[in-house]
């Protein structure tokens, strides 16, 4: 039999706001306990997500049981970071107060404190770029409508409905414990259990009154003592108070026998009992504090390894410790200690690691041998400084200087204003402009940034306009562009369209002829390249070139850069040797969703900001028991990755409701060999044809035979393989598409081949790890309704292929925000009702469209002769269905230069 493959669940928010579960495959053993868990929560997740109603009472009822489950089961993170969401939901609804009366009239307000504190420490996980305290605050919402909800409908009491979810769940009782200060030096706190009325007044009385309330009514008694009774059982301070008697009265306590109480407030409260006590317990911040403060002044160079100072000191609150202070707490025996008119918790073994973090950072400081990037990994790896187990009591800021960097770094609107000159002929949009002055500010710095706006927004003309500045700022020096090969075209495009005046070469065998001759082998490599701008290779070229790692470039750009998440592939290592000042990286897809893929972007960007890869796997190891490393993580590399997305409030007005772009694939070797060979047959046949019908017929039928080749070898050859790598547009879409279910997006992707639908659906299922639509001529209206509703429901479906025919009317499938038209009609009104099947009334976001045009290909020239047409009407084939018939009337040598394959 064979073994089932282990798999484990995980949280994803899809835009706007949805969390969806889905299964993926485990890299580790799951336990019993926690797959039974999981399962059970997958269970009420997919019996409550089948509803319309979007204010349901059961669509968030899972998280609450999630909420309730036990903390000790292990779950991935992002279900444990929902976990610790929904915990907190039920912990201020279990201590509510008068509860029982309220029932559907509930309210709990969301704590915006401890919310914007929680959002801050999410680990990553697909849609985190959504996650921030207004998404928590309309899920805790949410959480309390499925309460209300469900407790109005409920005919048994709150208590039942909470030990229903779990038994671990307490409803806080009328018992309150209050500790406060005294001024009685000997016994310097007081202690005094109450109890409130059950009128709802929510006065307090002293629990001894309740002993005559009650003598008449032992039952009500011990239900009033529930709670107290429950604690005692693993408390044998509750316990001895209880047989004593001294619950019932006002107590005063020496500092042991308060200390004694307040390690155990976590355990009463659990039980039921409301504890009131001092807040400098409750904020911890009854600890010494080291705070160390990084970059005060500002460095004699740039760079990462720039030095700059260190300052530590030692605090108490908000008053500084000497050393000898704390070495007088140490002499204290655990407990609590009166210092600076402040009770102070003395822990001698974290007093001890406190002050061995203190001398080291004093040691830094003196020593002045801290570079940039060594400071900003103290962040993230504290415990170089000292073997702290706790964090809570060790600080690490940003000093003047360097905060005012980060600062800006944070609100690219910040920073000063850098145009390009007038030879950059493109105008860009305010978050762009903004996105270069944030480029030409980390350059300025010697820092590597992370451009990684949404797919859509203009990452290349911002580096354009970049590379602009770069040649008024350093002129003379050459920088380099790694690209995969797909984009080689892309890029030139772009390049001749907004900077036509940058002297670029492209590094590749298929270019050899647009750009200019390189030197003898013998020539030193870094002059080679004297006078260009930018060199253009792809990530295969650089592991073939060794040379190119002897170049001294004056900036690096990864565009595609997930292409070296894997720093373990010779790809990533080799792109990694490569020299520059400083470095660039381009990216659509949100790199913070994966650990490992975000230390090896670093790795490159900004080497040692994160550590060594050993330092950062045992930091990634760490985080399941301390996910506030997760916020750690975020202040460190957050202000070198500037992220904007179609959906930003900032970025809406500036955005056109729908974005086209032209994508170049390039042809495979097998569909240049094949295209060629059709050439040659059409000319001869060209030359043999009589003119009229049969000239025309053969003009049109060559038409269709070219957008099959250029589809892929396979169509035109009718064999049905459809092996990916043979097709230029298969390679170009699975890249567009990886960036797509990166983000959980959809796509519609049209052809006007009903032969493509069902090959262009299968490979997509590969991208997509799952499978998606179909619609064509030949499907019936029930079924093409089904898929329909399927795709525009709340459950995940990321794609639709659809016949360009079938797609012209009737459809209305606005889950889309992606349109991808594989093969063109060579019509701009039957594409563009195409495209509007997305783009309708009820779309929320913007349309990206993007439409593929094989370089080189007869596809490429006639859409040049469109954009030269266009500006004369949006018209230029005849809305029939016959393509090509205005190509029909050329002369034959018109004919062979419009089908000639030119690259």
């Amino acid at each position: 039999m064979k073994a089932e493959t282990a798999r484990t669940l995980k949280v994803e928010i899809l835009y706007p706001q949805d969390l969806n579960l889905t299964w993926e495959k485990a890299d580790f053993r799951v336990g019993d306990k926690q797959r039974i868990l999981e399962e059970k929560i997958y269970h009420r997740y997919t019996a409550t997500q089948n509803t319309d109603n979007e204010k349901s009472s059961e669509q968030e009822y899972w998280m609450l049981f999630l909420g309730s489950s036990d903390p000790l089961i292990p779950l991935t993170p992002s279900l444990d970071f929902f976990r610790t969401f929904a915990d907190q939901f039920l912990e201020e609804l279990r201590t509510t107060p008068d509860i029982e009366t309220l029932r559907e009239q509930t309210q709990i307000e969301p704590l915006d404190q401890a919310l914007g504190i929680l959002a801050g420490q999410a680990p990553p996980m697909v849609g985190s770029e959504y996650l921030n305290l207004d998404f928590l605050t309309r899920l805790w919402k949410k959480l309390n409508l499925v309460f209300t909800g469900q407790i109005k409908a409920y005919t048994g009491t709150v208590e039942a409905y909470l030990n229903e979810l779990s038994p671990r769940i307490h409803l806080a009782g009328r018992v309150y414990f209050h500790l406060v200060e005294s001024k009685d030096p000997a016994y310097p706190f007081q202690f005094l259990a109450t109890y409130t009325a059950t009128t709802g007044s929510g006065k307090h009385r002293p629990l001894e009154w309740a002993l005559e309330e009650y003598k008449e009514d032992p039952p009500k008694m011990l239900e009033l003592l529930t709670t107290v009774h429950r604690a005692a059982k693993q408390s044998p301070l509750l316990q001895e108070m209880i047989e004593t008697g001294e619950l019932f009265h006002h107590l005063a306590w020496e500092t042991g026998e308060a200390f004694a109480f307040l390690k155990q407030v976590k355990h009463f409260e659990h039980c039921g009992i409301l504890c009131r006590i001092p807040n400098w317990w409750k904020k911890k911040s009854a600890a010494p504090c080291l705070k160390i403060s990084l970059g005060t002044g500002e460095p004699s160079i740039v760079g990462m390894n720039a030095l700059i100072n260190v300052d530590a000191t030692l605090f108490i609150g908000d008053d500084p410790l000497t050393e000898d202070e704390v070495k007088a707490l140490l002499a204290e025996s655990q407990g609590l200690a009166l210092i600076k008119n402040r009770w102070v918790e003395v822990d001698p073994v974290k007093l001890d690691r406190l002050l061995s973090a203190y001398t080291a950072a004093m040691k830094m400081a003196k020593g002045g041998a801290l570079t940039i990037g060594e400071a900003l990994a103290l962040k993230l790896h504290p415990e170089k400084l000292a073997h702290l187990d706790d964090l809570t009591h060790l600080e690490i800021s940003n000093g003047e200087w360097l905060e005012q960097v980060i600062s800006k770094l944070k609100q690219p609107e910040s920073i000063t204003r850098v145009l390009p000159d007038k030879k950059f002929l493109a105008t860009l949009r305010p978050y762009q402009q903004e996105g270069v002055n944030w480029l030409a500010f980390l350059d300025s710095l010697g820092f590597g940034a992370c451009l990684a706006d949404d797919m859509g927004l203009g990452k290349t003309v911002q580096v354009l306009a970049f590379l602009n500045i770069l040649k008024t700022r350093d002129p003379g020096q050459t920088s380099l562009l790694v690209v995969p090969a797909s984009l080689l075209s892309n890029w030139e495009a772009e390049i001749h369209r907004f900077l036509p005046t940058l002297n670029y070469h492209v590094a590749h065998p298929g270019y050899q002829k647009q750009s200019r001759t390189r030197k003898t082998a013998d020539t030193d490599p870094a002059d080679q390249w004297e006078g260009f701008d930018l060199v253009i290779t792809t990530y295969a070229m650089v592991q073939r070139h060794g040379w190119m790692a002897d170049v001294a470039w004056r900036t690096l750009i990864l565009d595609e850069a997930q292409a070296i998440k894997n720093p373990g592939t010779k790809q990533s290592r080799t792109v990694k040797k490569l020299r520059s000042r400083t470095r660039i990286t381009m990216t659509g897809t949100p790199i913070e969703n994966a650990l490992s893929d975000l230390w090896s972007l670093f790795d490159f960007i900004n080497p040692g900001l994160m550590g060594t890869a050993g330092e950062f796997k045992t930091f990634s190891k760490q985080l399941k028991n301390n996910p506030a490393g997760y916020g750690r993580l975020k202040q460190v590399v957050s202000p070198y990755i500037l992220r904007r997305m179609k959906t930003d409030k900032t970025i809406v007005p500036d955005l056109p409701e729908k974005v086209e772009m032209k994508t170049f694939p390039e042809l495979s070797r097998k569909q240049q060999v094949l295209y060629m060979d059709f050439v040659k047959k059409l000319a001869d046949k060209l030359e043999c044809s009589d003119p009229g019908i049969q000239r025309k017929g053969l003009v049109l039928s060559a038409l269709v035979k070219f957008k099959q080749i250029c589809n892929h070898p396979d169509q035109y050859l009718g064999t049905g393989d459809f092996i990916p790598k043979e097709s230029g547009k298969f390679t170009r879409l699975m890249e567009i598409c990886a960036t797509i279910h990166a983000k959980r997006e959809r796509v519609l992707v049209f052809t006007q081949f009903k032969e493509m639908v069902a090959p262009l659906a299968e490979f997509l299922e590969t991208v997509f790890h799952q499978k998606g639509h179909i619609i064509h001529g030949s499907l019936n209206v029930k079924k093409r309704h089904q898929a329909i509703e399927e795709f525009q429901g709340k459950a995940y479906i990321p794609f639709m292929v659809i016949s360009l025919k079938a797609g012209g009317t009737g459809l209305n499938l606005t889950r889309a925000n992606h349109v991808i038209h594989f093969d063109r009609w060579w019509n701009p009104a039957i594409e563009n009702q195409a495209t509007d099947r997305a783009f309708r009334i009820g779309q929320t976001r913007g349309v990206l469209v993007h439409k593929f045009i094989t370089r080189g290909t007869i596809e490429e020239k006639i859409d040049l002769m469109i954009e030269k047409k266009k500006a004369l009407t949006n018209q230029i084939i005849s809305t029939s269905d016959t393509q090509g018939a205005w190509i029909t009337q050329m002369d034959n040598k018109e004919l062979m230069e419009l089908f000639t394959l030119k690259i």
